[in-house]
């Protein structure tokens, strides 16, 4: 049967019933049809999908591992196909789960104090948050929105600039005590420098010369991690030099935790903030431009500048 002579959403909601209540005769009084056509129904959906959903006897259904498995999914769709038509209603109130990921140090620092806040001022609305420096698939992790941090690449996603921030190359006291603070581009031979595992992360650091040329130097030792939570916390305990956003690091310099070096060969490149999402501002679910509205209302990156 072609996929469009087919109403999945009706049978998805008949084979829901029939677990939801038990049996087929229950499910049939439910939605005011048949037996027989609870039936017929259940029987062409698995024939359809080539595979047995239910067990059947004279007691009890049982559930198949596939028909556990489609249950689960098959809920959770109609769930969100009820919840759109709420949505889509004049005036309704955001309502539902926000599925939200995040780069780490963002997340952590900027992102996770603005929930309270949030949930107070949306108490119908649920998050989902998932913290992690991969670049992910909205659709594959099943995503509603994502933060992220640098250039976008080219997508059918939307984005909303969220703000900017410059990088630093930072290290502890502590550790420019042990090795010396580096004054000089040659002086990072000298230097461990930590960096990051992820293929999207730019392995050479940029410096501007005098002349104005930018020069971009691979990392000498240290050692790499996943993500800049991580590289910014390895950096106060003493374990090398790091370049982080000023956004991760403004609060560790400006209590004196770290410390900016080679300033003076500060490309001044800048790395953008953006939410980015699935479809256009008019068409979102209340729920998700409500979390959107509410990050570009309150989210502010913490600065630092060398002249401050």
């Amino acid at each position: 049967m072609a996929r469009s002579e087919v109403n999945r959403s009706t049978e998805m909601e008949v084979f829901v019933r029939v677990v939801e209540t038990g049996g087929l005769s229950s499910a049939a009084r439910a939605l005011r049809i048949t037996p027989s056509a609870v039936s017929k129904l259940i029987g062409r959906l698995e024939a359809r999908l080539g595979a047995r959903l239910l067990n059947r006897s004279t007691r009890k259904l049982q559930l198949t591992p596939e028909g556990a498995a489609f249950y689960a999914r098959s809920a959770q769709v109609l769930a969100d196909i009820d919840e759109a038509e709420r949505e889509v209603t004049a005036g309704a109130a955001p309502r539902g789960r926000v599925r939200v990921n995040s780069v780490v140090d963002l997340g952590r620092n900027l992102l996770l104090p603005l929930v309270p806040s949030f949930l107070a001022a949306h108490p119908d609305v649920t998050l989902d948050l998932v913290l992690t420096d991969q670049v992910v698939d909205l659709l594959d992790e099943r995503a509603d929105v994502a933060i992220r941090v640098g250039s976008l690449r080219s997508s059918s996603l939307t984005a909303r600039k969220l703000g900017q921030s410059r990088a630093v190359v930072v290290a502890s006291p502590g550790y420019l005590a042990r090795r010396g603070t580096p004054t000089r581009l040659e002086d990072l031979a000298q230097h461990h420098q930590m960096d990051f595992t992820f293929t999207r992360s730019v392995r050479n650091w940029p410096f501007k010369l005098e002349s104005g040329e930018v020069v971009y130097l691979p990392g000498v030792g240290g050692v790499q991690l996943g993500d800049g939570e991580s590289v910014r916390r390895l950096a106060l305990e003493g374990a090398g030099l790091a370049r982080l956003s000023v956004f991760s690091a403004a609060d560790d310099i400006k209590t004196g935790r770290l410390v900016p070096v080679l300033e003076a060969f500060n490309p001044g490149d800048v790395l953008e903030v953006h939410v980015v999402f699935l479809g256009q501002g008019g068409h979102l679910p209340a729920r998700v431009r409500a979390f959107i509205d509410y990050l570009a209302e309150n989210m502010r990156l913490p600065t630092w500048s060398p002249d401050a």
